[in-house]
C-alpha cells in the first residue's frame, strides 16, 4: 500500500509539472498573440478548484491528471461578438496560430533542458562501462571482447559511462551491426558485433543483456540490504543486515545459486541459517510461488548488499552554469533524436508494440526514480517531457502536430482546410489515439 501511494505521489507531481508548463506554453504565446483564454484547466473530470484572474481567465484544477486544456475564444467553436473578433484564435493569421500551437511541445523540450541542466549542476553519480566476461553463446560472445576492458565508443558516438553506452545502443536497435571500441590495456581496439538476429525485449532484460555483454559489477555478499515486509523472509524472522550463511545445512557462499534454488522451491519450505551479532540462527522459510513467463518460481523478497565500488570506475558528471547548460542541451537532442527512433522501430517491427507503456509503467517509473533521490527523479521527469513533446507533435488531428499540419496545408494553399474534412480527421486521429492508449494500459496490466 504505502508503494502505491508512493508511485502514486511521484506520478501526480511528474505528469502534473509535465501537463501544467505543456499547457503554460499554448497560453503565454495565445495571451502574447493577442488571444483572448477563456480557461486553462489542468486535469479533467470534477472541477477540485477555480478562480477568476484579473486577465479574466478561468484558473482551474480537475480530478484526474492525465490532461489538460487552454480554452481560447474561438469563432469555430462559440459565437463571438463584433468587438472581440480580434481576440479570437480563428482570426489570428496562421502564423500566430502555428507558433501558439507549437508552444506546448516546444515548452515541454525548454522543461527537459531545464531539469538536465539542474541535473548535472547538482552532479549525476554513474560508473565507467567496463565490460566482464561476455555471456557464452551471445552476440558479444561470437564478437570475442575481452573482459576486464572499457567500453569508450558505440560506432563513432564516445560513451563515458553506463548510462551513455545503454543509450548508444538503444540508437543501434534495428542495425545489422555495431562497432564498439574498448580501451584494452591502454590501448583502443575494434569489435564488431553481429546484430542482425539481435531480439530486444526491455520487460525482461536490459540491452546490454541481450547482447551478452556483461559490465563488470562489484562482488554481491551473502549479507541482505533488503527484506520486504511482505515476503516470506521476513514473516519467518529474517531481517535487514542478517548475512545468509547455509541452506538446508548446506554453505551458502555463491548468491546466484541461492536463487536458483529459492526459485526451484516454491511453496516448498527451506531451512535458512543466517548470522546476526555473532549468532547463528536457524529459519524456516517457505517461497512463495510467483508466476513469470508462465512458470512457477519462488519468492522470498530479499536483496544482497554488494561490496563498494572501487574510485576509479566512479563518474560524477557535474558542471558549472554554462557547462551544464551546454551538457542538458546535448543530452536534451540526444533523447528527442533517440525517442523519435524508438517510435519509428515500433512501427518498422524492431522493437515489439508490447514494449509501450501507460499510466501505471510511468507511475512506478516516477515511484522509482524518486525513490533514488532527487537527481534522478529530474532525470525521469525530463525523459518524459521529451517523450510528451514529442508524442504531441505526432500528425494526427485530434494532437498538436495534427494542428499543425492542417496550418501547414492552409499556409501552402492560402485557405483553411475545409471543416468536414477536419472533423473526419479528429475522428481518426481520437481513434488512433484512443487505441494507442488501450494497447499501452493493457500491457500495463499485463506487466503486473
Amino acid at each position: 500500500m504505502l508503494e502505491f501511494l508512493w508511485n502514486a505521489g511521484a506520478f501526480i507531481v511528474a505528469i502534473g509539472l509535465l501537463i501544467t508548463i505543456h499547457e503554460y506554453g499554448h497560453f503565454y504565446v495565445a495571451r502574447r498573440c493577442g488571444v483572448k483564454v477563456e480557461r486553462f484547466c489542468i486535469g479533467f473530470g470534477k472541477t477540485l478548484w477555480q478562480r477568476v484572474g484579473n486577465d479574466g481567465t478561468e484558473y482551474a484544477i480537475a480530478m484526474i491528471p492525465l490532461g489538460g486544456y487552454v480554452r481560447m475564444l474561438d469563432g469555430r467553436v462559440s459565437d463571438v461578438a463584433p468587438e472581440d473578433q480580434q481576440y479570437a484564435f480563428d482570426k489570428k493569421p496562421v502564423g500566430q496560430r502555428m507558433a501558439i500551437v507549437a508552444a506546448g511541445p516546444l515548452a515541454n523540450f525548454a522543461l527537459a533542458l531545464v531539469l538536465w541542466w539542474g541535473q548535472y549542476l547538482l552532479g549525476v553519480p554513474s560508473v565507467k562501462p567496463l565490460l566482464a566476461e561476455p555471456v557464452a553463446q551471445s552476440i558479444a560472445a561470437n564478437a570475442q571482447l575481452p573482459s576486464n576492458a572499457l567500453i569508450t565508443h558505440v560506432d563513432d558516438k564516445a560513451v563515458s559511462t553506463w548510462e551513455g553506452l545503454t543509450v548508444a545502443l538503444a540508437n543501434q536497435i534495428g542495425a545489422d551491426t555495431i562497432m564498439l571500441t574498448l580501451d584494452v590495456d591502454g590501448q583502443p581496439q575494434r569489435f564488431q558485433l553481429n546484430t542482425r538476429d539481435w531480439k530486444v525485449d526491455p520487460d525482461t532484460e536490459s540491452l546490454t543483456n541481450s547482447l551478452g555483454l556483461k559490465l563488470w559489477t562489484p562482488a554481491i555478499t551473502m549479507t541482505l540490504a533488503m527484506v520486504s515486509e511482505e515476503g516470506a523472509a521476513y514473516q519467518a524472522g529474517i531481517r535487514q543486515g542478517d548475512r545468509i550463511t547455509a541452506i538446508d545445512g548446506q554453505v551458502a557462499d555463491d548468491w546466484f545459486k541461492l536463487v536458483d534454488l529459492v526459485s526451484a522451491s516454491a511453496d516448498k519450505p527451506l531451512q535458512f541459517t543466517v548470522e546476526r551479532d555473532g549468532a547463528r540462527i536457524d529459519y524456516q522459510v517457505t517461497p512463495k510461488g510467483v508466476v513469470e513467463n508462465d512458470q512457477l518460481v519462488g519468492k522470498i523478497g530479499v536483496a544482497p548488499t554488494r561490496e563498494a565500488w572501487p574510485e576509479s570506475l566512479k563518474v560524477t558528471q557535474q558542471f558549472g552554469l554554462f557547462g551544464a547548460l551546454q551538457q542538458a542541451a546535448q543530452k536534451t537532442w540526444d533523447f528527442s533524436v533517440l525517442t523519435v527512433g524508438t517510435f519509428g522501430k515500433l512501427f518498422t517491427g524492431d522493437l515489439g508494440l508490447d514494449n509501450l507503456g501507460g499510466p501505471i509503467t510511468i507511475a512506478q517509473g516516477a515511484g522509482n526514480s524518486a525513490g533514488f533521490g532527487l537527481v534522478y527523479f529530474l532525470g525521469f521527469m525530463a525523459v518524459l517531457s521529451v517523450n510528451l513533446g514529442i508524442i504531441n507533435l505526432f500528425p494526427l488531428p485530434v494532437l498538436d502536430g495534427g494542428h499543425l499540419l492542417y496550418y501547414v496545408i492552409e499556409l501552402f494553399t492560402g485557405k483553411p482546410v475545409p471543416e468536414k474534412v477536419q472533423e473526419i480527421g479528429f475522428r481518426i486521429g481520437s481513434a488512433l489515439l484512443l487505441l494507442l492508449m488501450s494497447y499501452a494500459i493493457f500491457n500495463d496490466f499485463a506487466r503486473l
